[in-house]
């Protein structure tokens, strides 16, 4: 009896310090949020203001980076990025193949960035858009320049809990670590899905691209989706990401019909889209899929009792 009194003690004393430790140090935890998109409405979630590692979800602040500065400064998305040097160590088997020194258009480097997940699209569009937004102030790479810009873009959007480091995600390159939470994720997701160009890049299941090998010779190559709930139902995005520190995560986005509804001589329209955000979960895909359709029954009871907002934080 003594000796389980002990183990029972020992059992209390433990449970008790982790549950001491700050969010980010914790044990790995799946953090999730499933929110209404029109309104940013969290309908359910667990841990969502945990600061955690997101991968190549941070992938999803580039593009809107590179999309916001491509409508602000009338840029065109056909014209070709040469592939910097600092890309030569961000290559992986996932990746399209691309090496410093060879060209692609904007456009193509976005699909092969969101689609495929390929960091070396995503550091030399940041090289690219960075030296842009610099212009001749530029004292710094261009990267620097641009993932500022990324961290302005979630300061915007109340992403008060995210620190981005680089443009493609990966948490092992800098002395510090990059973070964001499920909640700040959310916000991002919702304002990219409201950008009808980044929500074609990311519905798509193959593209076939094209690239400049040393800058002169031309060859394709035919990108798949990482993205394997993309046609399910009709989730039509949004974006995986996976480091040994972030585990697997995954952001997806299904839209239902409009609703319509007459009020008096009015007719309202109001969309209907939903969007889960998923940190560290083995089973992304599986627990996605439940989380929608659990999503929607949520959402179905919100909008029968009218669509209630919580009070705004102060």
């Amino acid at each position: 009896m003594r000796s389980i009194s002990r183990a029972l003690t020992s059992l209390t004393f433990f449970s008790a310090l982790l549950l001491a430790l700050p969010g980010a140090l914790r044990a790995a935890e799946s953090a999730y949020v499933i929110q209404d998109n029109a309104t940013g409405h969290v309908l359910e979630q667990a841990h969502l203001d945990q600061k955690v590692q997101i991968a190549s979800l941070t992938k999803i602040a580039m593009a809107m980076v590179v999309l916001d500065w491509a409508d602000a400064s009338n840029s065109n998305l056909g014209q070709l990025a040469t592939v910097p040097a600092s890309a030569q160590n961000l290559r992986t088997s996932s990746g399209v193949g691309l090496r410093p020194g060879d060209r692609s258009s904007l456009r193509d480097l976005l699909y092969a960035a969101l689609m495929q997940s390929d960091n070396v699209a995503a550091e030399t569009l940041a090289e690219h858009v960075g030296r842009a937004l610099a212009g001749d102030n530029l004292s710094k790479p261009g990267t620097v320049v641009f993932v500022s810009q990324m961290n302005a873009l979630a300061r915007k959007l109340g992403m008060l809990r995210t620190r981005f480091l680089n443009a493609h995600g990966l948490d092992t390159l800098e002395r510090a670590l990059p973070y964001s939470t499920a909640e700040d994720v959310a916000k991002l997701t919702r304002y990219a899905m409201e950008n009808s160009a980044f929500r074609f890049h990311v519905a798509q299941k193959e593209r076939r691209i094209s690239f400049l090998i040393g800058g002169v010779e031309p060859t394709s190559y035919l990108l798949r989706n990482t993205n394997e709930l993309i046609g399910f139902r009709s989730v039509d995005g949004v974006k995986t990401g996976t480091t040994r520190r972030a585990g697997a995560c995954l952001v997806i986005s299904e839209a239902r019909p409009p609703e319509s509804r007459k009020e008096g001589e009015i007719h309202l329209i109001t969309p209907r889209r939903l969007n889960i955000v998923l940190l560290n979960c083995p089973d992304r895909f599986e627990r996605a899929k439940d989380l929608l359709q659990h999503g929607w029954a949520l959402y179905d009871a919100w909008a029968a009792a009218g669509r209630p907002m919580p009070p705004a934080k102060k």
